[in-house]
């Protein structure tokens, strides 16, 4: 996608050092333990990171919050109703390695941290992903992660659930391990703030219903990077997990677990190539300007600037 020119676009940007001076009162230790479980693999994560760029950003959102709060009671009011509030959502969307899952598990710490210290839950949309024997039927094993390959009638009716205040929600669990959806559940109960991550979480849908996803957010991140970065931290984690986590005979991907250093790097050159790195262009990349806000990584991945949707 061509970048937005700078004298017509809707987004401000802003450097880093310009963004953490944004922050004026939100502060709070997090312990170094924390950290080393908000992190993923060979993902790196520094208090100074979650100082600089994620103490703003929910200061940011507290802002929005508390708007929507002040907006439900002068609705209440007009309609002479006593409605409970409903759940804030958080889209967070962007590449596979990108670091989505880190940006979604550190907001949900620093917003559980608020104030008035909200209820923060935590959904990942790979747990809308068919079931592998549903794509294997299909003939889109190779597809998984494409727009097709998720239950998408599944994630709007939840998320349409969400949005209409009711509560014990249930939504299906996904594991890494197994590369499949599990038949265990995870229940949400009228969070706060409920943060939505995945690849595919600002794609229109493939329901042709003309209700999309993003319709159910309250406000939107995108996790970006250079396409040369991402597929290096690709290759860089499929290796660590090849030399970890691939070696329990449980994984669906233990039949790799015998490769050596460049077989490795090879075959996640050409898992990306063929799989990941078109469904960055075709689907992916093409939504970043829908983002209310867009947090653009270096190659060492720390955020070095931000664009911000103009209000």
């Amino acid at each position: 996608m061509t970048e937005l020119a700078t004298f017509n676009s809707p987004f401000q940007l802003l450097s880093r050092e310009e963004w953490k001076q944004l922050n004026g009162h939100f502060s709070h230790n997090i312990s170094d333990s924390d950290i080393q479980y908000l992190r993923a693999l060979n993902e790196p994560l520094t208090m100074e990171e979650i100082e600089d760029i994620y103490f703003p950003l929910a200061h940011l959102l507290h802002i929005h919050i508390q708007h929507a709060k002040t907006l439900h009671q002068s609705t209440n009011s007009f309609f002479l109703t006593n409605n409970k509030k409903l759940p804030f959502i958080i889209g967070i969307a962007g590449s596979v390695a990108v670091g989505k899952s880190t940006t979604a598990r550190v907001l949900q710490k620093v917003l559980s941290l608020l104030p008035d210290k909200p209820k923060v839950d935590l959904v990942t949309t790979d747990g809308f992903l068919y079931p592998n024997d549903t794509l294997l039927e299909r003939g889109i094993m190779n597809r998984k992660g494409f727009p097709e390959s998720y239950d998408a009638k599944g994630l709007l009716t939840f998320l349409a659930d969400v949005k209409s205040g009711k509560a014990n929600i249930e939504a299906p669990l996904y594991s890494h391990l197994v590369y499949d959806v599990l038949g265990e559940k995870i229940v949400i109960d009228a969070p706060d703030i409920l943060i939505v991550e995945g690849i595919n979480v600002l794609q229109v849908n493939s329901q042709r219903t003309g209700v999309f996803v993003s319709d159910f957010f309250d406000y939107s991140i995108y996790v970006d990077a250079k396409e040369k970065d991402i597929m290096a931290w690709y290759i860089d984690r499929f290796e660590s997990l090849r030399a970890t986590a691939f070696q329990d005979p449980k994984s669906y991907f233990h039949k790799f677990a015998g490769m050596d250093k460049d077989e490795s790097k090879q075959m996640a050159t050409d898992i990306w190539n063929e799989i990941n790195r078109p469904n960055l262009i075709e689907n992916i990349l093409p939504t970043r300007y829908r983002a209310d806000l867009i947090l653009e990584k270096g190659d060492h991945h720390f955020v070095g600037k931000i664009k911000i949707r103009k209000i």
